[in-house]
C-alpha cells in the first residue's frame, strides 16, 4: 500500500502522457480542419445563408429594422410532433444576418391565434417546456457531434446549453443547462403571433478569426397549446434536435474579426454561518473564475477558492430502498461541459460523479475547495476533457485532490471509444487513494441501432480482487417500437469513490419491450405498452435483485399523460439490516412483494397543472402506500407557485414498523424583471430530520455573466445521497455574493 501510494507523481504524468499522446494523434488526423470533413451525406443537408452588414440591426424584439430583409427567410420547417413530417401548422420564419463581431437571428413565430400564445416564465436558466418557445442549435466546429442551444421564449427570457455526443440531459431534454454563455435576446407577442431578436457574440462561441466558415444548423419551434414540435432539419421522431448530425448547414460567414473567448469573474462573500452543536461564523471570502480559449476548440477553466452559495438548494428526498439515492449536480463549476465527462455504466451508474467533489456525501455539508482547473475541447476528431480539483479538510472529510481525465475518438455520427482515468488522493490514512480507469464505446448502426459496451475497474489501499465493472446494451429505436437488452457483471469490491454505483457483487441481465401506437382516437397521441425483466444474482449465483414489470402509458395531445405499472413484482435480498425510518430496521433475508402503479398528469397548456402518483403493494415483508401529488400555478408572467406532497404509510412486521412519512414543499417565484428575481422555497420532512427548512434568493442580474445574490438558508442546501436515510446537519445561513464578469 505504501508503495503504490507514493507514486501519486507518476500516476498524474501516466495520464498526462496519454492525453499528450492522443493530442500528437490527433494533431496528425487535423490536418483537414474538422470543418472540412463533414458527414458523409453532407450534400443532402439543407442550407442556410448568413448575409453581412456592416452595422447591428435593431435588437429590441422586433423586426422592423430594413436590415432584416436584406436576409432570405429561412421557412422550411416540419413537424416532429405530433405528425412526423408534415407542414406545421403555424408558419415560422428565421433571418440570419451577422457583423465581424457577432451572428444575429431575426425569428417570427406566425400565430392563428396570438391571444393563446403560452409565455409565462421570466427567469433565466429554467425551464421552458410550459410555454411556447423557439430554440437555435449552432454546431460552430462543423463535426456533428456537440452543439451550443440558444432558447427563448415570447417574453425575451433566455436558457442555453451544450449538446455533447448527441446527448441531452438525463431528464430527457434537449439539452444540458450546464452552460452559460453570454449572449442577448428581445422578444414581442404581436398580432399575428410574436418576434424575437437575438444576438450571439462570436466570443461566446469561443469563434476565432476566420476567412470562410461552415457551422451545423438547426431550429426548433414548440407550441405549447398543440404540442407541437416544429424542426427545420432532423425532424424524425427517434431523432430531435439532439440529432446533431442530422442538423441543416450555416453559409455564408467569412472575414469575421477573432472570437477568442476571455472572461475573468472574481467574486465577494459575506455570510454568516452556524451550524448545530457550533458557534456562528463570519467569513468574508472572495474568489475568482477565469475561461479562456486556447483555441476555438479547446477551453481552460480555472477557479480559486470556489464557492457554491449561490447554487439551488436540493429537494429533500426519503429513501425507500437499500441503495444510494441520485441527486443532480447543481453546481455551475462542475456542470460545465459536465457532458464530456460523463460514463454511463448502466442503471443510472456513473463511473464519474461530480457531487462526490466538495460534498460529503453523508450530512451533505459543503467541503472547501481550494481551487481547480479544467480543460474541455476538441482535436480534430478527439474529444478531451482534464480536470483537477483540490479539497481542504473540513469536520470529517480530510484534504483531498482528484484529478479525471476523459477522452473520445470520434469514429461516425454519434459513435466513439474512449477511455477514463480517475486518482482520487486523500488524508485519510486508512483510504489514501483510490483509482479509476475505463474504456467505453457507443456505435450506432442504421441510425436506429445503438451499442454501448464498458469495461471499468478500481484500485484502493490493499488492492482487492474483484474490482471490475463490465457491461454492453443493445437498443432499438422506431416510432412503433423501442427495445433494450443488456448484460453486466460488476464486482463485489468495484469501488468507484468519485463515481456513483447503487449495487456492487451483481451479474445483470435486463430485457425491455416497448409498442407505440398511434390510434386515431380524439384527444390521444400515443399508447405504449412496456414489459421489462431484471434478473441481478450476484456473482456466485445466489438471489440478490430480481423484478418483472408490465406498464401502460397514454400520452394525449394537450400534453396529460398517465403512466400505469399495472404489476411490478420484485425480489430482493437484504445483507445489511436496512435502516428505513428512525429506529425502524429491515433486517436482513430474503423478500418477495408485488407493487402497483397510478400516475396522471394534467395538460400543460393550461396556467394551473398538477400530477399525482399512487403506488400501492407489497414492501419486505409488510406493505407500503406511496401517494405524492403536485401543482403549479403560474396566474402571471412574473409570478408563480409550486406545491408538492409525499406521504409514504408503512406497515412492517418489525417493532415500531407502522408509521408514516411526510415530505412536502412550497415554492414561490416573483419576477420583478428578467433581470430581477425573488425565489423561495419551504421544505418540511417528517422523517428522520423531524424539521422544516426554508431557502430565500434574490437573484440580480445587473448585467451579461454578472450577479447579485442575496440568500437566507435554514436546513441544508445539498441532500446525502446515501443508501439508508442518516440525519444532516443543519445550518442558518445568510450570504450576499456578488459576482462580476469582464473581458480583457
Amino acid at each position: 500500500m505504501s508503495d503504490f501510494s507514493s507514486r501519486k507523481p507518476g500516476f498524474h504524468f501516466w495520464l498526462l502522457s496519454v492525453c499528450l499522446l492522443l493530442f500528437q494523434l490527433s494533431r496528425s488526423n487535423a490536418a483537414v480542419p474538422p470543418a472540412a470533413r463533414p458527414p458523409k451525406d453532407e450534400s443532402a443537408r439543407i442550407t442556410a445563408e448568413a448575409i453581412q452588414v456592416d452595422r447591428a440591426p435593431k435588437l429590441d424584439g422586433t423586426l422592423d429594422d430594413p436590415l432584416w430583409q436584406t436576409a432570405k427567410p429561412i421557412t422550411e420547417f416540419r413537424q416532429r410532433e405530433p405528425a412526423e413530417g408534415d407542414a406545421p401548422t403555424e408558419k415560422t420564419e428565421v433571418r440570419i444576418l451577422y457583423t465581424r463581431h457577432s451572428v444575429y437571428f431575426g425569428i417570427h413565430c406566425y400565430d392563428s391565434e396570438p391571444s393563446r400564445i403560452v409565455a409565462t416564465e421570466l427567469r433565466r436558466d429554467v425551464n421552458q417546456d410550459l410555454d411556447d418557445h423557439f430554440e437555435i442549435l449552432i454546431d460552430s466546429n462543423h463535426n456533428g457531434r456537440g452543439a451550443y442551444v440558444f432558447e427563448i421564449n415570447p417574453l425575451g427570457t433566455q436558457n442555453d446549453g451544450l449538446i455533447v455526443e448527441e446527448q441531452g440531459d438525463s431528464n430527457g431534454g434537449d439539452f444540458d443547462r450546464g452552460w452559460d454563455g453570454v449572449w442577448t435576446s428581445e422578444a414581442h407577442i404581436t398580432p399575428d403571433g410574436w418576434t424575437a431578436t437575438v444576438e450571439i457574440p462570436f466570443t461566446t462561441l469561443n469563434f476565432t478569426h476566420s476567412s470562410e466558415v461552415v457551422w451545423g444548423l438547426n431550429f426548433k419551434r414548440f407550441i405549447r397549446r398543440k404540442n407541437e414540435e416544429d424542426l427545420w432539419s432532423a425532424y424524425r421522431r427517434t431523432f430531435g434536435i439532439t440529432k446533431v448530425s442530422e442538423a441543416g448547414k450555416l453559409q455564408g460567414i467569412k472575414d469575421i474579426g477573432s472570437g477568442r473567448l476571455f472572461i475573468v469573474k472574481p467574486y465577494g462573500l459575506a455570510r454568516y454561518d452556524k451550524q448545530t452543536g457550533q458557534d456562528p461564523k463570519f467569513p468574508l471570502t472572495g474568489g475568482l473564475d477565469i475561461k479562456y480559449g486556447l483555441s476555438s476548440n479547446l477551453v481552460l477553466n480555472l477557479t480559486g477558492n470556489t464557492d457554491f452559495a449561490d447554487a439551488e438548494v436540493d429537494l429533500q428526498p426519503f429513501n425507500l430502498t437499500p441503495f444510494k439515492i441520485f441527486i443532480p449536480e447543481k453546481r455551475q463549476f462542475f456542470l460545465e461541459n459536465a457532458g464530456i465527462f460523463n460514463f454511463n455504466l448502466g442503471d443510472g451508474d456513473q463511473l464519474f460523479f461530480s457531487r462526490q467533489i466538495g460534498i460529503d456525501p453523508i450530512t451533505g455539508q459543503q467541503v472547501p475547495i481550494n481551487g481547480g482547473a479544467r480543460l474541455t475541447g476538441t482535436f480534430g476528431r478527439t474529444e478531451i476533457g482534464i480536470m483537477d480539483v483540490d479539497t481542504r479538510s473540513s469536520g470529517p472529510n480530510p484534504y483531498g485532490n482528484y484529478l479525471v481525465a476523459r477522452l473520445k475518438e470520434s469514429l461516425w455520427a454519434g459513435s466513439y471509444i474512449g477511455v477514463m482515468g480517475i486518482d482520487k488522493r486523500s488524508g485519510n490514512l486508512q483510504d489514501p487513494f483510490n483509482q479509476t480507469g475505463g474504456l467505453d464505446t457507443r456505435l450506432i448502426f442504421f441510425k436506429d441501432w445503438f451499442v454501448d459496451a464498458h469495461m471499468s475497474g478500481t484500485r484502493s489501499s490493499g488492492n482487492p480482487g474483484g474490482a471490475s465493472d463490465l457491461g454492453a446494451t443493445l437498443t432499438y429505436r422506431s416510432n412503433w417500437l423501442d427495445g433494450v437488452f443488456e448484460r453486466r457483471k460488476t464486482g463485489l469490491n468495484f469501488n468507484p469513490e468519485v463515481g456513483f454505483v447503487q449495487r456492487v457483487d451483481s451479474d445483470e441481465t435486463y430485457g425491455d419491450l416497448t409498442f407505440k401506437v398511434r390510434p386515431k382516437a380524439a384527444g390521444i397521441r400515443e399508447l405504449q405498452f412496456e414489459g421489462f425483466l431484471l434478473h441481478a444474482p450476484d456473482t456466485h449465483g445466489g438471489v440478490l435483485t430480481q423484478e418483472w414489470q408490465n406498464t401502460f402509458r397514454a400520452d394525449f395531445n394537450n400534453g396529460a399523460y398517465t403512466d400505469d405499472d399495472l404489476v411490478d413484482v420484485f425480489t430482493q435480498r437484504i445483507t445489511t439490516p436496512f435502516h428505513i425510518y428512525k429506529d425502524v430496521f429491515i433486517p436482513n433475508g430474503v423478500y418477495n412483494f408485488t407493487r402497483h402503479q397510478f400516475t396522471y398528469g394534467s395538460g400543460q397548456d393550461r396556467r394551473f397543472t398538477y400530477n399525482f402518483f399512487e403506488r400501492f403493494g407489497g414492501y419486505y415483508g409488510g406493505t407500503l402506500n406511496e401517494f405524492r401529488a403536485q401543482a403549479n400555478y403560474r396566474p402571471t408572467a412574473k409570478f408563480s407557485v409550486s406545491a408538492s406532497e409525499t406521504w409514504d404509510r408503512f406497515r412492517l412486521p418489525v417493532s415500531n414498523g407502522n408509521f408514516s412519512v411526510v415530505l412536502a414543499s412550497l415554492q414561490g417565484n416573483y419576477s420583478f424583471s428578467r433581470f430581477l428575481t425573488f425565489t423561495s422555497l419551504i421544505q418540511m420532512d417528517t422523517s428522520n430530520t423531524q424539521a422544516v427548512s426554508a431557502n430565500l434568493r434574490l437573484r440580480y442580474n445587473y448585467r451579461p455573466d454578472s450577479d447579485l445574490y442575496i440568500i437566507y438558508n435554514i436546513g441544508t442546501q445539498f441532500a446525502s445521497i446515501a443508501p439508508t436515510n442518516p440525519p444532516q446537519v443543519r445550518e442558518t445561513r445568510f450570504a450576499v455574493k456578488f459576482t462580476y464578469s469582464f473581458f480583457p
